[in-house]
């Protein structure tokens, strides 16, 4: 009565030995009251092939694949498991709570009682057995003879560390690449229902498939993305459900934004511009300018993103450019000293990626006089020498371009009688 791996009409994902499944001892002597080890839940499988159900009152263990009669009155799920604290006893059916009423009863024994079973109990019951240590679940397919039924659902899974993964088909599978990802089709029915794989309608070679209703997607690439289904048939009819895979990418910086090229070239050349990165960027600008600040990021799906300043949301006058990716800072001044951070996330993950501003003033200076047009008579001049600095050191002349250029005026020198000569 313990689990024989042999086929149930096309359902054996759920007739697997439980990880959790530990059996006690013979040496613990249960009934001399000696003290019981703990042990994880382990529920008891008792396998045997699909049955047609005729008799009015039915009870059958997990394990089975129970086609209903139209005379089956009453059909009792019973599930017995072992464990240490005691487990406590659960059911599910598809994969929700099951509602107790009138017709949906739990016994003192944790079975759970179908009375008068019609089409809508059809569907796979899951006895789930758990205790502090951990959990056990084996499922019972209870079926109607016709079509197959497939265990499917509903949820969304989203896997950013796993390297393998493993959901029940109806799942929406978002995870990131290179993680191996295994599509399960549990499929109950008689007559025992054959299943065949699809990818975006096209059907599968036997290559991908794996044995027990088992779909494995190894070493997940973007190219892997699509909707996969599984459609079981027997000469009763068909029956398809379907997933789909998403393949996700986190954000990650990129060496260049082509945006912000064609925005600086349509901008003019007084406006400057700066990529940040993970590490912080700098750059040094002028009062009153424009900046522009890209934030170089690609992923999959496409990143959010936010910009801050010293970690806070933007108050200053600013335009986002490019969906978000270019923030233009207008009409700089020289109290911004602080860092201009963008934060890219997706469902993969996030990345954050700084600059900051030095803002310095460009100015004329006046300090130096040129050399003396003379070196003696009366007609000697010096005018003084123009240069560009920036704190104190002296940069290109065309930075200063846009200041104010100082009025200029020419200095006296050398103004004595030159030394006699013969002429």
């Amino acid at each position: 009565e313990y689990p024989l791996h042999s086929l149930v009409s096309g359902f054996t994902s759920s007739l697997r030995t439980s990880s959790g499944e530990t059996f006690l001892p013979a040496s613990v002597d249960l009934a001399s009251g000696l003290h019981k080890p703990h042990q994880k839940p382990a529920i008891l499988r008792k396998i045997s092939a699909a049955q047609q159900l005729s008799a009015s009152e039915v009870v059958t263990h997990l394990g089975q694949t129970v086609v209903l009669a139209s005379d089956t009155l009453s059909v009792l799920l019973h599930c017995e498991a072992v464990g240490n604290p005691k487990p406590t006893i659960s059911w599910a059916k598809n994969g929700e709570e099951v509602k107790y009423n009138d017709r949906m009863l739990l016994q003192p024994d944790d079975s759970l009682q179908i009375l008068a079973p019609v089409e809508a109990d059809v569907g796979f019951y899951a006895c789930n057995a758990s205790n502090a240590l951990g959990s056990d679940s084996v499922s019972i397919a209870v079926t109607l003879a016709g079509k197959p039924l497939i265990k499917a659902s509903r949820g969304t899974v989203i896997n950013t560390d796993l390297p393998a993964v493993t959901v029940d088909i109806g799942t929406t599978v978002k995870t990131i690449q290179r993680a191996n990802v295994t599509i399960r089709c549990q499929v109950a029915g008689v007559p025992e229902a054959k299943v065949t794989w699809f990818k975006d309608k096209v059907k599968l070679s036997s290559m991908h498939h794996l044995h027990d209703g088992l779909l494995l997607i190894a070493n997940v690439s973007l190219s892997d993305q699509g909707l996969y289904s599984c459609k079981a048939t027997n000469p009763r009819g068909e029956v398809t459900e379907s997933s789909q895979l998403l393949v996700l990418e986190p954000p990650r910086p990129l060496p260049y934004l082509e945006d912000l090229h064609k925005v600086l070239s349509s901008a003019g050349i007084t406006t400057c511009s700066v990529l940040a990165s993970p590490s912080g960027t700098q750059m040094t600008v002028s009062p009153g300018c424009s900046t522009l600040i890209g934030c170089a990021v690609d992923g999959h799906p496409t990143p959010n993103i936010t910009w801050l300043y010293s970690g806070k949301p933007l108050s200053l006058p600013h335009h986002l450019l490019a969906a978000g990716q270019i923030l233009q800072i207008l009409n700089i001044s020289d109290a911004l000293d602080g860092e201009f951070s963008c934060l890219a996330q997706n469902e993969a993950g996030s990345l954050t990626q700084k600059t900051s501003l030095a803002v310095h003033e460009y100015q004329w200076s006046v300090d130096k006089l040129m050399a003396c047009s003379a070196s003696c008579g009366n007609k000697g001049v010096q005018m003084p020498h123009l240069r560009c600095l920036l704190d104190g050191a002296e940069v290109n002349i065309s930075h200063c371009k846009e200041k104010h250029k100082p009025v200029l005026h020419p200095i006296a020198c050398n103004r004595r009688d030159c030394p006699s000569r013969f002429v």
